[in-house]
């Protein structure tokens, strides 16, 4: 099965794109959306199940703003919006569905970067969903968990991480929230078969930093431990270009 996750920050502009026509070729069998930043009445969903896909969103209350998505070529089991906490369903965040015992998610993690109030929220989203996730193991053991967390784990994951020490994305709050998920039973993927530098899904849209490789790593397909031994590959497609992200990509036999 191959899995691919895409912060399209703002679906109708990826599509303007040629974001379908992108789809069309790669076909994956379950395609993750972030960032929609549009309303179901929005989103073209003939055009996706032309294609021969079931559609799923989770879109914000607030126009404009967040949104998540999930397609996929084989009709999931259940599907389950929102993680049951009005303040941060609100936001279109988390969207699951289950194929048989494998539970696939779609999540944006919050910024922090607009101030001191957003990185709070970002704080406390974080715990709730760590604490979240482990209790919905108990339920459903196999978690496959794709998404833009806005969060670098290391320093080889963003291209100046000195300068960079205080951001948003690579705070140490931050960055030791990602070594409790870690040690809470969850893989980095794509870091089991790509242990080099330089290799990233997020670049700013100033400076040329894309076209000069100045970028983040913050999208990710983590996976339940137990998951481990059905890993076949996992990669990143940095010349995609539809968004300021690129897509992430996983393929795992199921």
């Amino acid at each position: 099965m191959k899995l691919i996750s895409y912060n399209v920050n703002g679906l109708r502009s990826a599509l303007s794109k040629g974001l379908l026509e992108w789809l069309e070729q790669e076909r994956p069998d379950i395609f993750s959306l972030q960032e929609l930043k549009a309303q179901p009445d929005q989103i073209p969903d003939e055009e996706f199940r032309r294609l021969g896909y079931h559609t799923y969103w989770h879109c914000a209350e607030k126009r404009g703003y967040s949104g998540v998505g999930l397609i996929s070529l084989r009709e999931p089991d259940r599907v389950v919006k929102g993680m049951g906490k009005t303040e941060y369903d609100r936001e279109g965040r988390f969207l699951r569905a289950d194929f048989g015992e494998i539970s696939v998610i779609s999540v944006y993690h919050p910024s922090g970067t607009t101030g001191e109030v957003r990185q709070d929220f970002k704080m406390q989203w974080l715990e709730f969903f760590l604490q979240y996730v482990n209790n919905l193991r108990k339920e459903r053991p196999y978690l496959i968990i794709s998404g833009d967390f806005n969060i670098c784990h290391k320093p080889i994951d963003i291209h100046d991480p000195i300068r960079n020490a205080h951001s948003s994305g690579f705070l140490p709050e931050e960055r030791e929230w990602m070594d409790r998920f870690v040690a809470s039973g969850f893989i980095d993927t794509f870091r089991v078969f790509n242990d080099q530098p330089h290799q990233y899904s997020w670049w700013s849209f100033r400076a040329r930093a894309r076209e000069k490789n100045l970028g983040w790593r913050i999208d990710y397909h983590f996976v339940t431990e137990n998951l481990r031994p059905r890993l076949k590959n996992a990669w990143i497609l940095p010349h995609v270009n539809h968004s300021d992200h690129c897509p992430v990509g996983l393929e795992i036999e199921i």
